[in-house]
């Protein structure tokens, strides 16, 4: 897709609330949308909770890229979100990583394990999976008490990073952050045991006018936003005609 450069009227950028986990892809999707485009991309990265907390609070986005479908379907819902604009640009996965435990799932079921990291399954959709996973495990009353909770995906991470946490619950496409450090023990989710992690997009109702969101959108879910989401782990969903 090639995009022509644009002179700059009005506001000349575009604001972007993106959930935490797809901060480092969207930072390198803004980067070459505004290399072809000519729009400067402002970006605001939190759990997909606080960000549509803020959204229908009066903050000045023009466009939301969720970790879930729920929040997007909401702010459609509400008029917050311009009708016919939603649509799932990447699907998530869920990882039990570790740098301190060889075998993840033997530790998570151990009586005398430590702690676990998830993110705050009320504002984070990876802490919803991962609450999902462990209650449909028959895991989730038992490791209660084990449990730290990120604010979001990015700080649960940290969490099991720095060895604060034994075990942490991560995105997936998180593996291929070049500061992670090795891990002694990573066991994919599997996703038939929680709900699907569909991420969507949503372009905003201050966003309807602005001059660059229907362009970033349109790059987005195009050939070459495609290849950068799945550069960086993600998988795709299927276009649609």
């Amino acid at each position: 897709m090639i995009l022509l450069p644009v002179a700059a009227t009005g506001e000349d950028y575009v604001t972007v609330a993106v959930a935490s986990n797809f901060a480092a892809t969207a930072r390198d999707i803004a980067a070459r949308f505004s290399q072809e485009s000519g729009f400067d991309v402002r970006i605001t990265t939190a759990s997909t909770g606080k960000l549509y907390a803020q959204i229908v609070n009066g903050a000045p986005f023009d466009i939301l890229l969720a970790a879930d479908a729920e929040r997007p379907q909401r702010l459609e819902a509400v008029g917050a979100g311009v009708p016919g604009t939603r649509f799932t640009y990447a699907l998530g996965a869920l990882e039990l990583w570790s740098r301190r435990v060889e075998d993840c799932r033997e530790a998570l079921r151990s009586a005398g394990g430590g702690l676990i990291a998830i993110a705050n399954p009320e504002t984070a959709p990876y802490g919803a999976a991962a609450r999902s996973y462990l209650q449909r495990s028959g895991l989730w009353e038992s490791l209660r008490d084990r449990l730290v909770i990120g604010e979001n995906i990015a700080q649960t991470l940290q969490f099991a990073a720095s060895g604060n946490a034994q075990l942490g619950f991560i995105a997936r496409s998180q593996l291929r952050a070049a500061s992670l450090p090795s891990a002694s023990c990573s066991w994919p989710v599997p996703e038939t045991m929680h709900a699907a992690i569909d991420q969507q997009a949503i372009l905003l109702k201050r966003g309807a006018d602005a001059a660059g969101a229907k362009p970033f959108l349109r790059f987005l879910r195009g050939d070459e936003g495609r290849a950068i989401i799945l550069r960086h782990g993600y998988r795709l969903p299927e276009v649609k005609d």
